[in-house]
């Protein structure tokens, strides 16, 4: 028994190691390859968070050249607007638009939903891709851990408040960006929020981990309304292969290997009706 405990200790040492290792890297290689695709994506519009830096700005770019109208949802709006105008500056014709959203809190995102609402009248395309990774123990402004806060549960409530416009634009495409650190998560229901013990590494990886796990429970929810989810990266977004497909991980433009951890429906299911509790919303 106790070699056994020693083991997954140490087997959980060398994961949060890996991870702590590869951490700059995990995002740009868990984001997959390079798509290839040439679809056009004239009047559509598409809705990206976290689109200042990395792979959101990249996806950005990509979707703007295609003809995209590309909303930037970002934290910080100068920085957004830097990230913007450099791509005005390699494509003139790029339409593509700032917008302030902070998933770290719930009032900025329905304020965000709000207005988007308010002044957008389709969404065809919606990417998940804002996340924080491997950061110290902070809290949430409404008190959730901080890689589950913003990774998972604020992009949860963002969806459900935009899922009424996703379904009348159909049809439409929900991209959750995860990566492939969600092979060594759990999802800890006891301890949502790491407040028994707490490690970035793992606190980053359940996260993800959340990400596949909403991805899936999301399409088994959206069977039949021309609306599909996957969870990867730009591919997913344009592949004109991919209207029929749902509920997939992709990574470099391939359907992907997914935990089993991960293809478990109960645990899908059980963390959805956790997160519409933690945020006080019905979503059926």
């Amino acid at each position: 028994g106790t070699m056994l405990l020693l083991l997954i200790i140490a087997g959980l040492g060398v994961v949060t190691l890996l991870v702590i290792l590869f951490a700059p890297h995990i995002r740009k290689y868990a984001a997959g390859g390079v798509c290839t695709s040439t679809a056009r994506l004239d009047g559509k519009t598409v809705l990206i968070t976290g689109a200042n830096t990395g792979i959101g700005k990249e996806t950005a770019r990509d979707l703007a050249m295609r003809g995209a109208w590309v909303i930037m949802a970002c934290r910080d709006v100068e920085k957004g607007e830097e990230a913007a105008a450099s791509i005005r500056a390699e494509y003139p014709k790029a339409q593509v638009e700032v917008r302030e959203l902070d998933l770290a809190d719930t009032c900025s995102i329905r304020a965000f939903a709000q207005k988007f609402l308010r002044e957008v009248n389709n969404l065809h395309i919606l990417i998940n891709n804002a996340g924080v990774m491997m950061c110290p123990y902070t809290k949430t402004t409404d008190g959730f851990e901080m890689h589950i806060g913003v990774n998972h549960l604020g992009h949860f409530l963002l969806t459900s408040l935009l899922i009424g416009l996703l379904k009348r634009s159909a049809p439409a495409r929900i991209i959750v960006v995860s990566s492939l650190a969600h092979n060594f998560g759990w999802v800890r229901f006891h301890d949502l929020h790491s407040q028994g013990s707490y490690n970035s590494g793992l606190a980053y990886c359940q996260s993800k981990l959340a990400n596949v796990l909403f991805a899936r429970e999301l399409a088994r929810r959206l069977k039949g309304t021309n609306v599909t989810v996957n969870s990867t990266t730009i591919y997913c977004a344009v592949a004109e292969e991919l209207h029929s497909v749902s509920g997939k991980h992709f990574s470099d433009c391939a359907p992907a290997f997914v935990a089993p951890q991960g293809r478990s429906e109960d645990t899908a299911r059980r963390l959805w009706d956790v997160s519409c509790e933690l945020l006080g919303i019905e979503w059926d």
